[in-house]
């Protein structure tokens, strides 16, 4: 007997965990082969009791006083619907069941784990490559095959509530709001033609919904005395405007009214949408930039940018200073809306009409593939860190690196480790930014990269000394930096900041961050709605509870109003000065 569970911190990957209750007996294929010739009493024989010498007739029962027949019968009974119920004891050895626990080599991130009826199977929701599917994988100790992942579906639907037929033969499944099956042999996929309809009493429905968000907030906010708020007031004061309410929106407007005022960061309502909602309009991407002033006064697209990588970038005959003169022959005027022309043209092939002047003098027509809002966005994020990059370079040197971090996700940590390069490797120091970063929970590993120390070369024939880390494997920069924050810099941007200067890593230039510091969870509503429920404290290493207490910096430099438009950067001129100082005018061996 064992148990299974998945198991993980933060961005580790998910691993399956088995834990043996008790000491674990080899089994082998061979007793399986002897049990087929194993004898067996018939089930429609008794065995005789050893014992038992007395000659009865068959089926009478030995005689017995009248209350002990009636104390048989009670206990009978009983013991008739025990073993009905079929209960056993789990048994567990405690002794030594940490030794006990391994990790399965299942190969995939499971979030969900569930055993077939026989037991002899693992159904695990995973994702892979970036969608998430079902996989099988075998339990059975005697299998001939080995015990690997057999992935079950490959559509990108997000799916849940996986669970084994009754026979083991069949996972059913919900996906984009439907309920779907696979078979385990086949793998062939079908749907479940299930429709219902619901009545929903928006009048009784708009009450609970309030209720339940109070009651969520009461029992899980962090500050137990809810920042000072009678949270049994607000409950009277609030119910007759939700019960006045006369739309969903009204009645969240109204809920968020309640959750302002408790004066805490990390909190709200917002509307639900599930997988199964219908998709946005996907609006193609071009990659270019105008000039609005021009456009306000002749309704001419005068190119100002071109994204690089972008579309437009990838192809010859555009360049800054041409004109967009039309999209797939339709003519831009000062009336028309160029989002509009490249609605639902995303990842497709458009014609842009380019000319030299808005006369069309030079007009050349050049096919572009577009791209969605969010790749343009990160090509134009990219462009804007390589900005940056060079700027450091520039007012150093070329002594000095420079790194950026957007927020603090998953993606943007391998981002930082892909950004700490050969060449900011190369630097005398690095400059870190973190302005206008939204948060998220990594803080702590992207911490450990600017901590580490390097003890150690390692030099192999024929190739460069490098750090013991980095030919082992680690990431590590090993190099002084300071750290640039704003007041937009949010969360777990502050906690890096927090953890930046309490671990006396460097100094931090810039201004205060935001103050708005709590880790928070969501939780559905009945309606669908999502809630936010602030539930962490975080408090800083002296005991200062952090939140709406912003991360002070050491060099305070504000950007003045309009500097964004240019291209000077006020703060990452300090920055930069400060850490030449603080390393030297001798370069770094």
């Amino acid at each position: 007997m064992y148990i299974l569970f998945t198991t993980t911190q933060r961005t580790e990957s998910v691993q399956i965990a088995r834990v043996d209750l008790i000491p674990r007996a080899p089994r082998f294929r061979e007793d399986q082969f002897r049990d087929l010739f194993r004898e067996e009493t018939p089930r429609t024989m008794n065995p005789p009791r050893q014992n038992d010498t007395s000659v009865r007739p068959a089926d009478t029962p030995p005689a017995m006083p009248a209350d002990s027949a009636a104390k048989q019968t009670s206990s009978g009974a009983a013991q008739t619907d025990a073993q009905k119920k079929n209960v056993k004891a789990v048994e567990i050895v405690w002794e030594g069941i940490r030794r006990r626990l391994n990790l399965l080599p299942v190969g995939v991130a499971a979030n969900s784990i569930t055993i077939s009826p026989d037991g002899k199977m693992l159904l695990m929701t995973a994702a892979a490559a970036g969608q998430q599917n079902l996989y099988t994988y075998s339990l059975d100790e005697l299998s001939r095959d080995p015990a690997v992942a057999r992935q079950l579906t490959s559509t990108p639907g997000f799916k849940t509530d996986a669970q084994f037929s009754p026979d083991g033969k069949e996972v059913f499944y919900l996906q984009q709001g439907h309920i779907e099956a696979v078979s385990v042999d086949s793998r062939q996929v079908r749907t479940l033609n299930v429709a219902a309809e619901l009545d929903v009493d928006f009048a009784k429905e708009k009450s609970e919904v309030f209720h339940q968000a109070w009651s969520y907030l009461r029992d899980n906010f962090f500050d137990e005395k809810m920042n000072g708020v009678d949270w049994n007031a607000e409950h009277v004061k609030y119910a007759p405007y939700v019960a006045g309410s006369s739309t969903p929106d009204e009645m969240r407007r109204v809920i968020s009214l309640m959750i302002g005022d408790l004066n805490a960061s990390h909190s709200g309502i917002n509307p639900g949408g599930g997988p199964g909602g219908a998709p946005r309009p996907a609006t193609g991407r071009i990659g270019l930039s105008f000039n609005p002033v021009e456009y306000d006064h002749s309704g001419h697209l005068r190119i100002t940018e071109i994204t690089p990588l972008g579309p437009s970038s990838l192809v010859k005959g555009i360049k800054v200073g041409d004109y967009l003169l039309s999209v797939d022959g339709k003519t831009i005027g000062p009336h028309t809306n160029l989002d509009e022309l490249l609605e639902n043209k995303s990842g497709r092939r458009v014609e842009l009409d380019i000319a030299s002047s808005a006369d069309g003098a030079g007009k050349q027509i050049v096919p572009v593939q577009t791209i969605s809002r969010q790749a343009e966005l990160a090509l134009m994020y990219r462009a804007w860190v390589d900005q940056k990059r060079a700027y450091v370079e520039k007012v150093s040197n070329g002594r000095l690196g420079y790194v950026h971090m957007i927020d603090m996700s998953q993606s943007s940590l391998d981002r930082l480790y892909l950004d700490l390069d050969a060449e900011n490797q190369g630097r005398d120091g690095v400059v870190v930014d973190v302005r206008h970063n939204s948060g998220g929970f990594v803080n702590v590993y992207a911490i450990d990269v600017l901590a580490r120390q390097n003890y150690f070369t390692m030099t192999t024939r024929g190739f460069p000394s490098a750090p013991a880390r980095t030919v082992l494997g680690q990431r590590a920069l090993g190099r002084p930096t300071i750290l640039v924050t704003d007041q937009h810099s949010l969360s777990d941007a502050e906690d890096f900041t927090e953890g930046y200067r309490t671990l006396g890593l460097g100094k931090v230039v810039g201004e205060p961050t935001a103050g708005w510091i709590i880790y928070t969870s969501n939780v559905n509503l009945i309606d669908g709605s999502s809630l936010r429920l602030p539930g962490t404290r975080i408090t800083a290493h002296d005991g200062e509870q952090m939140e709406m207490h912003p991360r002070k910096v050491d060099i305070a430099v504000t950007r003045p109003v309009g500097e964004s438009y240019s291209t000077r950067d006020s703060q990452l001129d300090a920055a930069t000065k400060e850490l030449l100082r603080q390393i030297g005018s001798a370069p770094r061996k």
